[in-house]
Parts: C-alpha cells; sequence; structure tokens
C-alpha cells in the first residue's frame, strides 16, 4: 500500500537521557534520566573499570504505530560506554499512525560509544521512522551497527504493507562525515531491485568512526566474510562503513561481531568483549 507523510498520534512516548563520565580511572553512569517505558539496567563491568557496559530495555517489548522512543548518550572526556539490548526490537504492524525512534549519541575527546543493539524486526505493515545521529569532539571514537530484518522470517512474514524510512549522521567537530537517507517501501522496486536489497529480506550497516581508521585495517576487515548473504567494506576518511544483504540476521550479527572484534584492537587497543546478555 501507499504510505502518506509520518503521521505521529498519540502512544507511548519514552525518554532516556545517560551521561557517562570517567572518574579516578573508572567509566560511571554519573547521569540517568528516564521518562515513559525505557529504562537502562545496573551498569555493568566485564573487562574492568574503564568500559562501563550498559543495557537499555523497552519494558512494552515492541514499537507501535504512534510510539515516539528518544535515547541520549553522552560520554564525557576519557569515559568509555558500550550500549546494547537484551533482544531483538519490534515494530509492530500499525494501523495507520507512524512510530518515531531518535538516537543520539555524542562523544567527547578521548572517549568512546558503542552501539550494538541486537536486531531490528519490522513486522509486515509496520510504518517505522528512524533517526540516528552521532557527535564526536576530537578523537572520539564511535563503534555501532544496525541490522534491519523486513518481516518475521523465521515464520515465513514478508514485508509487503508499510515502510521505513531512516537517517544517519555522523559529525566530527560539526563537520559531516556521513549523510544518509534511506526509505524502504513494502512491495517496492528498492526491494526487489538488484540495485536495491535484491529481493533479501536482512539487511546491516556498521559505522567505525576513528581518525586511526586506514587503509590497513580495511584489508583485514575485508578479509571477514559472512557465513551467508554478502559483506562489504569501504573506507571513507576517518570513516570505516560495512554492509551486510542476506537473508539471515544471524548471519549479520555475528558478521559485524567479527568486525567489530578487528576494529576494537585496532582503533581502542583493547579486546572485544561480548556483552553477557548476548549469551543469555
Amino acid at each position: 500500500m501507499r504510505i502518506a507523510d509520518p503521521v505521529h498520534l498519540r502512544g507511548w512516548r519514552a525518554e532516556l537521557g545517560l551521561g557517562f563520565e570517567r572518574l579516578a580511572g573508572k567509566t560511571v553512569l554519573a547521569r540517568r534520566r528516564h521518562d515513559g517505558p525505557l529504562v537502562v539496567q545496573k551498569p555493568l563491568y566485564p573487562e574492568g573499570d574503564e568500559v562501563c557496559h550498559a543495557i537499555i530495555v523497552h519494558p512494552p517489548a515492541g514499537i507501535a504505530g504512534g510510539d515516539e522512543l528518544e535515547i541520549e548518550a553522552r560520554a564525557a572526556q576519557g569515559s568509555h560506554a558500550l550500549l546494547t539490548t537484551p533482544g531483538a526490537t519490534r515494530w509492530y504492524r500499525s494501523s495507520g499512525p507512524w512510530a518515531k525512534q531518535r538516537l543520539v549519541f555524542e562523544a567527547a575527546a578521548g572517549a568512546c560509544v558503542e552501539w550494538l543493539p541486537q536486531e531490528t524486526i519490522l513486522f509486515d505493515g509496520a510504518l517505522a521512522g528512524m533517526e540516528t545521529e552521532m557527535r564526536l569532539e576530537g578523537n572520539a571514537v564511535f563503534l555501532g551497527w544496525e541490522v534491519l530484518c523486513l518481516g518475521r522470517t523465521g515464520s515465513g512474514e514478508r514485508f509487503a504493507r508499510g515502510e521505513c524510512r531512516s537517517r544517519t549522521r555522523v559529525w566530527r567537530d560539526g563537520r559531516p562525515l556521513w549523510l544518509e537517507r534511506g526509505r524502504i517501501e513494502a512491495g517496492g522496486r528498492l526491494m526487489q531491485s538488484p540495485a536495491g536489497l535484491g529481493g533479501h529480506p536482512v539487511c546491516g550497516t556498521l559505522l567505525a568512526a576513528s581518525p586511526r581508521a586506514d587503509a590497513e585495517l580495511l584489508a583485514a576487515c575485508r578479509g571477514e566474510k559472512p557465513s551467508a548473504g554478502a559483506g562489504a567494506v569501504t573506507l571513507l576518511p576517518g570513516l570505516l562503513v560495512a554492509r551486510y544483504l542476506g537473508g539471515s540476521s544471524e548471519a549479520a550479527r555475528a558478521y559485524f561481531a567479527g568486525l567489530w572484534r578487528l576494529l576494537r584492537p585496532a582503533l581502542l587497543e583493547r579486546a572485544a568483549s561480548d556483552p553477557r546478555i548476548w549469551s543469555t
């Protein structure tokens, strides 16, 4: 079906604001603000005091038409925050109103923010508006990914109705590193076109923003291959971009996790440490 411009009717509205600081060699969750059904669990330190792991939880377990979610996280100078989710994010079928999610990550000089969520699933009939913005200062590092599954493929569902609109922006010291806008219309030409999704229901993007990203790291990442589907990696000034296209969200996440295990030591001089929630 053809979708008109986004209309946001009243639904769940939730906001979460997090502030990380480095105090006496430890990254701490110094500020926490939430309004509505969006919370963060107790900070965890599976790899020592320098990195704070935080699990972001949306208790309704899904995003319905009319819902608006906003997550903001700032890492102060020298701090390191790793954010993840306990499970897939589900966008439910809508009878007309759009749902919206906005993510804003800020990192001061010498800081790092990692955004490593589990996959996003768009149910057939979902109307989803997604916006992600990273604001970096000096030599700050951002590592993050998004895996998008169109339809509940495990049960044979396809994304035949609905639409997804997305916008991603990465800034360093006020200058743009990456500006991208996307629109996937269910049943549209993009979903089947060889220049688009080529009939595949799963796509994903990984971004690694760091002044240390170079040709040697690009070559190492290109040696990593997904177990199913196709992957590709590109290097832009100060930004490494990886893409996945295929039929498996598990393969996409495993591919990005493999790249992350290469990127983390090279950009942060720290071995990758999987969040414990990934094993539950």
